[in-house]
């Protein structure tokens, strides 16, 4: 590939767009940012009435629509009742693994709001003082949020505006390493939104322009099952560009572009599959393929809502899903690699 990517564009975009707080439906201001950035190379960007973005860049030739998806919305809680002694009690977003949440720093957002800090702790948070402190099973059950503020009773929390249906903000300690490591939650899937910012970035800087219209739907309910039920009609074929996994009889790594055959959904698309493995194993772009039995994708979401189009899923491979997540620079490298070659072929 005669073309190079801005290492240090993606990097920190990856960064920016890592910070912005964006539980599930609450996607207000990172969708501001990526139609600034959209807009700012020059791509039409539209909103649905959910909230989702649609980027649109014109192609070379008519005959299809190609249709890349990847979601700005991720894990995250919210307030389920106020306890006597002042603590919250919580609900999850989506499926964050809940003993990773023990002691994290999180921010309320109260609906007028205001912002107050707290952390994420067990109710039996002191070793001095319980007996299963370290063997406490940790779930929402067993947790609460602490305020830092001066409340000892429901109605002290009241009086600061706090009541159910707050969101909370689970702090994502984003760190990039010298050695081109991201570390952060939510990697899952605001690497991926990097990724195509940077491939959009690119495709800006070089002139490129693909073979086909390309529209890039960044949903915001993915974490919930419902990002792209619904995508424009013109759309033929789409790849969800989602985070890949890593662990126990994958071959995937934190380097490679990861190409699913198979989720919880069933298949992706035959050709579109082989296509892609072709494509990679062409421009020696490095790449697994894997099966993924726990796992679902805008482009599943987008065939449950009755649409008429083939679908795949790629994306940079992601340790520790759900949890303190980590991928490589490499692996948003591959993917926008793979990326260009598919949209160009």
């Amino acid at each position: 590939m005669k073309f190079e990517i801005n290492k240090d564009y993606v990097l920190d975009t990856a960064k920016r767009i890592l910070e912005f707080d964006s539980p599930t439906g609450f996607c207000f201001d990172i969708m501001k940012f990526i139609e600034e950035i959209a807009v700012g190379f020059g791509y039409k960007f539209e909103r649905t009435n959910k909230g989702c973005g649609i980027i649109t860049v014109e192609g070379q030739e008519e005959g299809k629509v190609i249709g890349l998806a990847a979601h700005v919305d991720t894990l995250g809680a919210m307030v389920r009742s106020i306890t006597s002694n002042g603590t919250l009690k919580f609900t999850l977003l989506g499926g964050p693994i809940p003993a990773t949440l023990d002691s994290e720093y999180c921010k309320i957002r109260t609906r007028d709001g205001k912002i107050y800090t707290g952390t994420f702790l067990s109710t039996s948070p002191a070793a001095h003082v319980y007996e299963d402190a370290k063997d406490k099973k940790r779930n929402p059950e067993n947790m609460e949020v602490r305020i830092d503020e001066k409340v000892l009773s429901k109605k002290d929390v009241e009086a600061l505006g706090i009541c159910p249906g707050d969101f909370i903000f689970i702090d994502p300690k984003t760190t990039i390493t010298e050695s081109g490591f991201i570390k952060s939650r939510f990697i899952d899937d605001k690497g991926s939104v990097a990724a195509l910012m940077g491939l959009l970035e690119l495709f800006s800087r070089e002139k490129i322009t693909p073979r086909y219209k390309t529209k890039i739907f960044i949903s915001t309910y993915e974490e919930v099952g419902h990002g792209a039920s619904y995508i424009p009609q013109d759309i033929t074929e789409m790849i969800a560009v989602d985070m890949g996994c890593i662990g126990e009889d994958l071959t995937c790594t934190e380097y490679d572009v990861s190409i699913c055959a198979k989720d919880s959904g069933g298949p992706y698309d035959y050709n579109m599959v082989t296509d892609l493995v072709n494509l990679a194993k062409e421009n020696n772009i490095k790449y697994a393929i894997d099966i993924y039995p726990m796992y679902g994708s805008d482009v599943g979401a987008a065939l449950r809502g009755g649409n008429d189009i083939r679908g795949a899923l790629i994306g940079p491979g992601v340790h520790a899903s759900h949890g303190m997540e980590r991928t490589h620079y490499e692996g948003l490298e591959n993917t926008i690699k793979l990326l260009v070659a598919y949209l160009t072929k």
